[in-house]
């Protein structure tokens, strides 16, 4: 049998200073961003946290870069799933997206945003 684990982080919620526009790296902006990380080694029962990944070191991970200006979302997303890849051995892919909640756009209403998926070579 072949099982498939994937562990979510969802709605994470951060004030950062990601943007091309100089409004942007002074002030801010809110992002939410949601993580889904397969698992490509799964045990048949599951009684510690070294057979699987440990969300809350994900969410460490995220939330330190996160807080590294960068000015496009597009290389925040690729740069953290090359780290997530990197630093959980048993990960085998991750689908990274990530909302600007107010961008700085005249007369927008709504939010942007986009995903990023990064799997390992078999």
């Amino acid at each position: 049998m072949k099982s498939l684990l994937t562990i979510y982080l969802n709605n994470l919620q951060f004030h950062a200073y990601h943007g091309l526009f100089e409004e942007e790296q002074i002030l801010g902006n809110d992002f939410e961003v949601n993580i889904a990380i397969q698992q490509k080694k799964v045990e048949a029962r599951i009684h510690a946290i070294h057979q699987t990944i440990d969300y809350s070191k994900v969410y460490a991970l995220v939330k330190e870069r996160m807080q590294q200006p960068t000015a496009l979302l597009e290389t925040l997303a690729q740069e953290i799933c090359s780290e997530i890849l990197a630093e959980f051995e048993l990960a085998n892919s991750v689908h990274f997206s990530i909302k600007k909640i107010h961008p700085p756009i005249t007369q927008f209403q709504g939010s942007v945003g986009i995903s990023f998926e990064l799997s390992r070579e078999l």
